[in-house]
C-alpha cells in the first residue's frame, strides 16, 4: 500500500530525513516511533503532500505520488487525522463529515454519515453543533470521523491520543482496534508503545532522520532496551 525508498528531505540548508526507507502491506497497522525531533513530522509531512522530497520515491498502492501536491495525495486516497485536530470551528459535526464525503476507489463497503455515527455515537448526539462547541475528545472523533469520509486508502493518525482523558483515549483505540478489524490500512505517531503494540503489525523507529530499528510487536515487546535507547527522555 505504501512505499518509500530513500526518501531525503529538510528545510532550507537543513536536511532531516537521510534515504529513508519504509513498506506498510495492504491491511497492515504500521507504527511510526522516535523521540522528537527525529524527523517523524518530516515524514508526515512529505507523505500528505505539504513538503517537497529531496530526493527519493514515494508509493501509495502502486502510484508514484513523490512531490504530489497535498489535494492531489488526498484524491489518490491518503487521508490524515493531524495533530491538534485542526476541524472547522464555524461547520456542525454533520456538516464537517458531508463536506469530505467520498468514494473515489469504489469501496465495496463505504463509509457514511450512518457508519461514523455508529463508531462514534457521541458524534450523532453532537451533529447540530459547531466545531467549537464540542469537547477536546468529540473534537478528536470528529477529525478521525472526518478523514474516515474520504473512503482513504490509507490512514494516518498523528498524536491521535495525545492531550486527551483517559476515558476518551480508551474510546480512540477502541475505535483503532475496530478499523484494524475491518481491514483498514492504517500508519499511527503515538507515544503508548504498549498500546502500539498490542494494535500494530510493524514499527518503525526513527532516529536522526534514519531508520533506526524494523520490526514485529513480538520483537518490540521482547526486547525493552529498544525502548530505552530510542524512545525514553
Amino acid at each position: 500500500m505504501l512505499e518509500i525508498q530513500g526518501l531525503q528531505a529538510g528545510y532550507g540548508d537543513s536536511q532531516v530525513l537521510f534515504g529513508l526507507d519504509l513498506s506498510i502491506e495492504a491491511g497492515q497497522v504500521a507504527t511510526l516511533l522516535g523521540r522528537n525531533g527525529m524527523g517523524k513530522s518530516t515524514l508526515l509531512r512529505c507523505l500528505v503532500g505539504w513538503l517537497a522530497p529531496g530526493g527519493g520515491r514515494i508509493r501509495l498502492a502502486g502510484q508514484d505520488i513523490t512531490g504530489w501536491s497535498a489535494d492531489r495525495v488526498a484524491r489518490a486516497g491518503l487521508a490524515v487525522v493531524p495533530e491538534g485536530r485542526q476541524i472547522f470551528p464555524n461547520l456542525t459535526v454533520r456538516e464537517q463529515l458531508l463536506a469530505f464525503a467520498a468514494n473515489r476507489h469504489e469501496a465495496s463497503e463505504p463509509w457514511t454519515l450512518e457508519r461514523v455515527y455508529a463508531l462514534f455515537p457521541r458524534l450523532k448526539e453532537r451533529q447540530q453543533n459547531m466545531g467549537n462547541e464540542l469537547s477536546g475528545g468529540e473534537q478528536q472523533m470528529l477529525a478521525i470521523g472526518r478523514a474516515l469520509m474520504t473512503n482513504p486508502r490509507l490512514l494516518i493518525l498523528d498524536e491521535a491520543t495525545e492531550g486527551l482523558a483517559p476515558l476518551i483515549r480508551e474510546e480512540i483505540w477502541r475505535c483503532l482496534r475496530q478499523l484494524r478489524d475491518s481491514g483498514q490500512t492504517i500508519l499511527v505517531v503515538d507515544k503508548y508503545v504498549q498500546r502500539l503494540i498490542q494494535l500494530a503489525d510493524r514499527h518503525t523507529i526513527l532516529e536522526r532522520g534514519r531508520v533506526a530499528w524494523s520490526g514485529s510487536s513480538e520483537q518490540l515487546d521482547a526486547d525493552h532496551g529498544l525502548w530505552q535507547r530510542y524512545l525514553g527522555v
